[in-house]
């Protein structure tokens, strides 16, 4: 007789809403995408299950502190192994792998980790000793970039069980109003002022202050208006994520002249908020530092402003060359070359729309619907 359930799969995470962040939101999504053609079952911190997506069931577990999160996840893992019978389990990060490795080696059953850069390169010597192990014994590693993809062959995970699946972006049927986006300009006091974009958690690595220092100067000479929006907040419950704080970046824009061309929009949860903001831009700026041990994996919110027609100028740093196309949805930069980068801004800036549907191209490649067959077919390897 045939088997005609569907797959069951057990996804372990510690990042999934309420927490605000693109791998929270690469999570959800994830389960959402894989619960159209498997049943998903799945272990994350409390007040998940509010917003989970729909037929996921969600275990909660408390987030705080870490160390009992992680314990925690592997007994529910384990006893839900035992009760269910999941064909493949899945670690949402390497911050899982442990649990998940562990379970599956006990559940006889077969495992997989999505991995996003600096889970692969925490210093912590009981992480590098228990969770990179973990890693290495996985039957699928799959790297949100091509540059995760080499973080993981450094750690020692062998090349064939590595697979590259770049995250998604929710691409929006149609952009806001040209008459609500003047609105949102008019209220914010930015008139016809050319608008530079920041969207991300204020970071160390994200390099906000030194981009404020040794950019903004050289292209508010040439545009003395312009505005540098910035939206987001410090880093909480990162993993190794040193913060810039606001007043840090602003005390630096004091002392460079350009304190009146910074503005500060808060957090924005809001996806449809977000858009009107992508679309009130001319540039959306992305000055990720290449720090050693802190790298960035990808770089979610250059596609999310791709989606918006929105180019982005970047330094070419980690995941970051998979995420902007040059020429098509923005520019890359040498990494470090603040003056190179402030001239690709005002280049931009100058060239007004001339990109905008060739960004929207482009981020249409990212669509979670691909995303999530791209997820499902590497799974299927694993499982077999």
């Amino acid at each position: 007789m045939t088997d005609t359930r569907k797959l069951r799969i057990l996804l372990v995470t510690r990042n999934m809403p309420p927490l605000v962040g693109g791998m929270e939101r690469l999570n959800w999504h994830m389960a959402d995408e894989l619960s159209r053609h498997a049943e998903v079952h799945v272990i994350a911190p409390q007040g998940s299950a509010a917003t989970a997506p729909p037929d996921v069931r969600v275990i909660e577990l408390p987030l705080r502190p870490l160390w009992k999160f992680f314990l925690y996840a592997q007994w529910y893992a384990w006893r839900e192994a035992r009760r269910w019978r999941p064909d493949l389990l899945l670690a949402g990060s390497g911050l899982t792998a442990l649990p998940v490795w562990l379970t599956a080696r006990l559940a006889r059953t077969r495992a997989a980790a999505y991995v996003h850069g600096l889970d692969l390169a925490v210093p912590h010597p009981i992480y590098r000793k228990l969770w990179l192990p973990a890693l290495r014994r996985m039957d699928c590693v799959i790297a949100n970039s091509l540059a995760t993809g080499l973080l993981a062959e450094r750690v020692g995970v062998e090349r064939t069980r590595i697979g590259i699946v770049h995250p998604g972006v929710e691409v929006p049927k149609s952009l806001p109003d040209v008459h609500v986006v003047a609105r949102f300009r008019t209220e914010h006091g930015l008139r016809d002022h050319p608008v530079l974009l920041s969207v991300g958690r204020l970071s160390t690595r994200k390099g906000l202050r030194e981009f404020v220092t040794n950019a903004l100067p050289r292209v508010a000479a040439v545009y003395p208006n312009v505005i540098l929006l910035i939206v987001g907040d410090a880093p909480v419950d990162a993993l190794y994520a040193e913060a810039q704080s606001l007043d840090s970046i602003l005390a630096a824009a004091e002392r460079v002249g350009v304190a009146g061309n910074v503005r500060f929009l808060g957090t924005i949860t809001d996806y449809y908020q977000l858009g009107i903001v992508y679309r009130a831009a001319d540039v959306h700026v992305f000055p990720v530092r290449d720090i050693l041990g802190d790298p960035e994996g990808f770089g979610m919110v250059a596609v999310e402003a791709a989606a918006h027609g929105l180019p982005t100028v970047a330094f070419a740093t980690g995941g970051v060359i998979d995420a902007v196309a040059e020429g098509v949805s923005g520019q890359l930069v040498e990494s470090g070359n603040y003056l190179e980068l402030a001239n690709a801004i005002i280049e931009t800036v100058a060239n007004g729309d001339s990109m905008t549907e060739s960004c929207k191209l482009f981020a249409g490649r990212f669509a979670w619907p691909c995303f999530g067959a791209s997820i499902r077919e590497m799974l299927a390897k694993a499982r077999d």
